[in-house]
């Protein structure tokens, strides 16, 4: 299973990669196929029984247009028959035309003859006869010409409602009894049941071997249903298009021999259904025209999708099938096509895992075979070089060797410049504290000399100021030794250490010390600012010990340009900065300090003036990794 998996991983192969993608396009191709003539497929078969159906609506309308036709032609014929007096012919032979055109279409629930002034001269119902009937529609229209009506209510003149109280409903048919004058003497009438146009109807769809689905309609001038679903008898038809329909001639006429019917359109009644409707509307002159009636027909619209879509299922099973059998063959020739690329690639396989020394060259002269000779090329001229290069790697581990020991010696020789870097530190550092207080402790001692021959009455207080210079140098001592351990400008950043340092000194010595920063200049934290505090201390110890000033300014900055300014002035004595002292490092150590971190260090002084000493540190280079932020 591991080895089918390795092999059907296009990774690992170009023919599989091949034969995937041959694969892939064909089904894509064949899915586009299907959907294609799929849809095309739906659309013609739901066009093609929608028309069938209209057909179907046009059949229907035209046998029931004609049924009606012809019982108002017999109804004529009787009259035709009666060209005389009604009352010149006996009641035999009135009854005996009657009764054959009743045996003639039994559906006819009566028959009469009425005279001019509408009293019934002969009927099928005895208890009829000798009544009066000229209130009745169908006698008023029938003494003007053949009619056909659709009546409401009563049907016979003695009969009465159903006794659901439902009003009943019948087909009135009438023709004139002319006299050989032409003038109307009489009139036959005859009502049609409405229980015949209801089985007469199914009668004619079974015989359209219409599905049990689809149910036809007659429908009143009103849109009132006459026939149909019970659902919908003597309910108004309403509906409305549905979107999206699949027949986009469902708004044209067609003329048949009766009606006129629309291709089928879906609609969706007030219950939600959508349904396929087919509407026949009866052509002038007929006797669906005269009764206002219109048919149609009505099939849910899931069954009508059911063969469309069963069609589509089928085209697209198909097209998948030979979608997939042209994937597979397109499989099998792109394997066949780069065999010899696959038994190129192993040979070179072999070279690379040293089984063999050179490559088997395929045969021909197609780029398998210029590749082949190509790679058998570039494996002479790399056998070649090998042995050059070997030659060579032996010569460069020897080179490798000497300058081996050559960086030893400059890493020891590195490690005494470290350490020689820190014994110049741990020198100005104690220049900056024990030096200072050596000297100031060198001075009370020659004054106590002094005092002890002139003036020993002055020597205890003199002692006890000897005393706390001693405790102020063993502070210093102490404070240098924690710097040595601790670091508070990495820790805070230059701008706090400096500004605690300042209230210190401020504390110390009763000067009062004007300190201004910038917050970017402030944040700067790296080894470079543990020198700028330094030479800040060491100045600000100058200034105490040496200045006898009354006031302090101290600047921290950041210029437009990019650079640090640490700026220290004072309005004490001054002094001559290109003066030589022999003994004192003060300066020279500042300078060195500023040296080492690339700093430009400028001290201006001349007696009695005061001094200034101002730092600026270029940090264009590396703006961005010298703040913290």
């Amino acid at each position: 299973m591991q080895r089918l998996l390795l092999y059907l991983d296009p990774r690992r192969s170009l023919a599989t990669a091949v034969g995937w993608l041959v694969a892939v396009l064909s089904l894509i191709l064949a899915m586009v196929a299907a959907l294609w003539l799929g849809e095309m497929a739906q659309t013609s078969l739901l066009q093609q029984h929608g028309r069938q159906l209209a057909l179907s609506t046009d059949q229907l309308a035209a046998e029931i247009d004609q049924a009606l036709a012809l019982r108002l032609q017999s109804v004529r014929a009787v009259a035709a028959m009666l060209r005389t007096d009604p009352g010149s012919d006996t009641p035999r032979v009135l009854h005996a035309l009657l009764d054959d055109l009743q045996s003639t279409y039994p559906e006819f629930e009566w028959i009469g003859l009425a005279d001019a002034k509408g009293t019934v001269m002969a009927s099928s119902d005895s208890l009829l006869r000798g009544g009066s009937i000229a209130e009745r529609r169908w006698f008023a229209q029938g003494l003007k010409g053949p009619w056909l009506g659709d009546v409401h209510d009563a049907v016979l003149p003695d009969k009465k409602p159903t006794p659901g109280g439902e009003p009943r409903r019948s087909v009135d048919l009438a023709a004139p009894v002319r006299n050989p004058q032409g003038r109307a003497v009489g009139v036959v009438g005859a009502h049609l049941g409405w229980r015949w146009a209801r089985s007469y109807t199914q009668r004619l769809v079974e015989r359209l071997h219409l599905h049990n689905s689809v149910q036809a309609l007659v429908l009143d001038r009103t849109g009132v249903v006459l026939i149909g679903p019970y659902a919908l008898q003597d309910k108004r038809w309403h509906s409305v298009p549905v979107n999206g329909a699949a027949f986009v001639d469902a708004t044209q006429a067609v003329s048949g021999d009766s009606a006129q019917f629309y291709a089928p359109a879906f609609e969706r009644l007030d219950s939600g259904q959508v349904v396929l409707v087919t509407r026949a509307e009866p052509m002038e002159g007929t006797a669906l025209h005269t009764l206002g009636w219109r048919v149609q027909l009505m099939e849910p619209s899931d069954r009508a999708d059911r063969f469309a879509n069963a069609l589509w299922l089928r085209i697209l099973w198909v097209s998948l099938g030979l979608g997939g059998a042209a994937a597979l063959l397109g499989v099998l020739i792109a394997r066949h096509l780069t065999r010899r690329l696959t038994a190129l690639t192993r040979s070179v396989q072999s070279v690379g895992t040293g089984r063999v020394q050179h490559v088997e060259v395929p045969s021909g002269i197609d780029e398998v075979a210029r590749v082949g000779a190509a790679f058998a090329d570039v494996l002479g001229t790399l056998q070649l070089e090998r042995g050059e290069l070997r030659a060579l790697s032996d010569e460069l581990e020897q080179r490798v060797a000497s300058r081996t020991r050559e960086v030893e010696r400059l890493a020891a020789e590195t490690r005494y410049a470290v350490v020689v870097r820190e014994r110049l530190k741990i020198a100005r550092d104690l220049h900056d504290t024990l030096a200072h207080s050596m000297m100031a402790m060198l001075t009370e001692v020659r004054l106590l000399k002094k005092l002890h021959v002139h003036d020993p009455a002055a020597l205890p207080a003199e002692l006890a100021h000897a005393e706390q210079v001693v405790h102020q140098g063993l502070k210093e001592a102490r404070a240098a030794i924690t710097q040595l351990r601790f670091n508070a400008v990495r820790d805070v950043g230059l701008g706090t250490a400096l500004n605690d340092a300042i209230k210190l000194f401020s504390e110390r010595t009763g000067l009062a010390v004007n300190y201004s920063s910038t917050p970017r200049a402030a944040s700067f934290a790296d080894e470079r600012a543990e020198t700028l505090f330094r030479i800040a201390e060491e100045a600000l110890r100058n200034v105490e010990r040496h200045s006898m000033a009354s006031l302090v300014s101290v600047s921290l900055l950041d210029t437009a340009d990019g650079r640090l300014e640490l700026s220290i002035k004072d309005d004490g004595v001054g002094f001559d900065p290109g003066a030589s002292y022999a003994g004192h490092y003060g300066l020279v150590g500042l300078r060195e300090q500023a040296q080492l971190i690339g700093a430009e260090l400028n001290i201006q002084s001349s007696p009695l003036e005061g001094t200034t000493l101002r730092l600026v540190l270029d940090m264009r280079a590396d703006m961005t990794n010298m703040y913290n932020t």
